[in-house]
């Protein structure tokens, strides 16, 4: 497990807290619990996409999660039935 943020990370959460800007985009966890610690709301890849196709554009979840994973992106079976579940409710 990675335990210190990498260059876009930083500069994503330094971004958000000098701007004001509540929500960010991370994925990595220690990017993530960086983020919490300024007090700064969370997604991540898959909650952008989720909210694209929530408001309307015609996208296969499935597919794009299966070309994250074929490049090298981890998501967990588990992520991927909660995804699929909020796309569908």
């Amino acid at each position: 497990m990675k335990n210190t943020l990498d260059l876009g990370e930083a500069s994503v959460i330094q971004t958000a807290l000098n701007k004001n800007i509540e929500t960010v985009c991370i994925d990595e966890a220690a990017g993530r619990r960086i983020a919490r610690l300024n007090n700064l709301k969370l997604t991540g890849s898959l909650g952008i996409i989720i909210s694209v196709i929530n408001n309307g554009k015609d996208i296969d979840l499935e597919k794009v999660i299966s070309t994250m994973r074929n490049n090298g992106i981890w998501i967990s079976d588990k992520l991927k039935e909660k995804a699929l579940y909020l796309i569908k409710s």
